[in-house]
């Protein structure tokens, strides 16, 4: 049962360190991929405001920038060297803000491209409107002023009639009955009735003209359906309605209204061109996907950590496991790595102990990758790292004294260093 137990055990380790491997190798297509696309909408954006190949060279820059400081991060420790940690922080920030900023563009023109025609069709739709009804409170206007006339004229003739209209000779006043200046009176009312019945027919055939513009209007819609026809058929409507109001308000002395100019159908449906005027009214949603993309660019790369550029030889694998050997204080920190105290302890330094040769294995396993430091004083392994050990460990008889560590310690740093 044991067995079993223990070769079950031993299957599903196999198979999970197989698929976070797999994992991790197909990180590298997919940091590339992310690349390449956080890379495209960088350079749509930056190409609408500087030369094509300048915008080219400056995002291939922004993106190597973005993969190289994000993989340095996740070999790097504050405490270490803060200052470059703190630069590398600053290199990233700066690659980030570019790389967004210009990605935004892109992904507002998707977003927002219908939205923006709708807008501009609405805001036709509006300022037509207001003009209509504009026009309907000064036909109103000009009504009242027509009929006010045509009571005042009214008023006159039934006070000619009764002889009491004020101005009249002394002959005719307290005449009741039609006489000369009733007659007078009498065809300025008529002509006032004339004219407010003339009126009323003038502004009949404007409603007309605005009934059709409201009928070409309703049939007009802005989008790959839309025709030129129905927009110049809408605009004409638009001409006459103009055209027949301004006649009406010169003629009547009244003042005019200023008439919106409305979008060719070219400029009503042209595309949408990118402009830093975006930010005033900013899309969440496209600035949530430019975000999104060097998001998963930045923690993809974190996560490959920088690792080694190419595996150990069996010697410096040796090399690796007899040099760290030497060392004796050894801790989980809350990263749950290995961490070693690689200064030399109270009783080396009583015995003025030379640690020259594991020093040598630190800093090669530093330079490879192997190990990353933490601080001045300590060092932690790299996931590479444990695999290798694991690997001598089951070499290597664990009995070694440490005298015979040192001497094989410093047999295999000569062979190292002299060949």
């Amino acid at each position: 049962m044991a067995f079993s137990v223990g070769g079950i055990g031993h299957i599903l380790n196999a198979a999970q360190s197989t698929f976070v491997g797999l994992l991790r190798v197909l990180s590298i297509p997919i940091v590339l991929s992310l690349g390449l696309a956080s890379g495209y909408t960088t350079y749509y954006g930056m190409a609408h405001f500087i030369t094509d190949w300048i915008a080219l060279i400056v995002t291939v820059a922004v993106q190597s920038i973005t993969v190289i400081c994000s993989l340095e991060l996740a070999g790097m420790h504050f405490r270490a060297n803060a200052v470059r940690y703190l630069a590398t922080c600053a290199a990233l920030l700066v690659a980030l803000c570019v790389s967004v900023s210009f990605s935004y563009f892109q992904f507002y023109e998707i977003s927002q491209k219908d939205d923006l025609v709708i807008d501009r069709h609405k805001a036709m739709r509006v300022a037509v409107n207001e003009y209509l009804d504009a026009i309907t409170k000064r036909k109103a206007e000009i009504m009242a002023q027509q009929q006010a006339r045509v009571e005042e004229a009214y008023k006159n003739s039934t006070s000619a009639f009764l002889g009491t209209q004020s101005g009249m000779p002394e002959g005719y006043k307290n005449n009741v009955g039609k006489g000369p200046v009733w007659e007078h009176y009498n065809q300025l009312y008529l002509q006032s009735q004339a004219d407010a019945k003339k009126l009323a027919q003038r502004f009949g055939e404007l409603d007309e003209l605005i009934s059709v513009l409201r009928a070409k209007m309703s049939s007009f819609t802005v989008g790959p359906g839309s025709e030129a026809s129905v927009h110049a058929a809408m605009l004409d409507a638009f001409q006459k309605v103009q055209g027949g109001f301004e006649a009406l308000a010169a003629e009547y002395v009244a003042a005019g209204i200023p008439a919106p100019v409305l979008p060719s159908f070219t400029e009503l449906n042209r595309p949408l061109e990118p402009s830093f005027a975006m930010w005033h009214n900013v899309s969440l949603f496209a600035l949530a996907c430019a975000l999104m993309v060097d998001f998963f660019t930045v923690v993809l790369s974190y996560k490959l950590e920088f690792s080694a550029p190419g595996p150990l030889n069996e010697e410096e694998k040796e090399l690796a496991y007899t040099g760290l050997r030497q060392f004796s204080e050894f801790t989980i920190n809350r990263d749950d790595e290995l961490e070693i105290l690689i200064e030399k302890t109270e009783l080396e330094r009583a015995r003025r102990f030379s640690d020259w040769n594991r020093m040598f294995v630190v800093a090669m396993l530093l330079n490879r990758g192997y190990l990353r430091k933490v601080n001045d004083r300590r060092v932690e392994f790299a996931p590479n790292l444990y695999p290798v050990m694991a690997e001598r460990m089951r070499m290597q008889p664990p009995d070694e004294s440490p005298a015979e560590g040192e001497l094989r310690l410093r047999q295999l740093v000569a062979k190292k260093v002299y060949g």
